[in-house]
């Protein structure tokens, strides 16, 4: 039996935007494609999703495509998302997002993506590109919400 191994990143911008509409975008899976280069179709309502909505992604690879069912399992409007899926070659994914109220203007965003039984960790290339995506992820979620203004 192979031992699982525990694997975490976090990711965080500031925003200036409300934290109500900053946690409204990114909970909505449909938002994913316009920031998220990797994710390029989305089987999903068109809304903010809420503990027990489940949605389907197809996820660009470097082995191909792959589809990841996920269910919501934690939402806690304005503040707090998380979002699980399954993959062969990651075991369980959690993504959570965090909204943080920093003043009347500011809140910080926090993506943490977290692996509790990976196969094997990433390697360093792996970590630097997924950083480097997370990156240009964060960058695009502040230009959206920030120009969408209040909804």
């Amino acid at each position: 039996m192979s031992e699982h191994k525990v694997f975490s990143r976090s990711h965080s911008i500031e925003i200036h935007a409300p934290a109500g509409d900053i946690l409204n975008y990114v909970s909505n899976p449909n938002s994913w494609p316009e920031w998220l280069a990797a994710s390029h179709h989305i089987e999903s309502p068109d809304r903010p999703l809420g503990v027990g909505d489940v949605f389907h992604e197809l996820w660009h690879t470097r082995h191909g495509e792959a589809r990841l069912d996920w269910s919501v399992t934690e939402r806690e409007h304005p503040n707090l998302w998380t979002g699980v899926t399954h993959t062969d070659f990651t075991g369980p994914i959690h993504v959570t997002y965090k909204v943080e109220v920093l003043d009347e203007e500011r809140c910080l965003y926090t993506r943490v993506m977290f692996n509790p039984a990976r196969p094997k960790l990433p390697s360093s290339d792996a970590i630097v590109r997924m950083d480097e995506e997370a990156v240009i992820a964060l960058a695009n979620i502040k230009k959206n919400v920030e120009s969408k203004g209040t909804s």
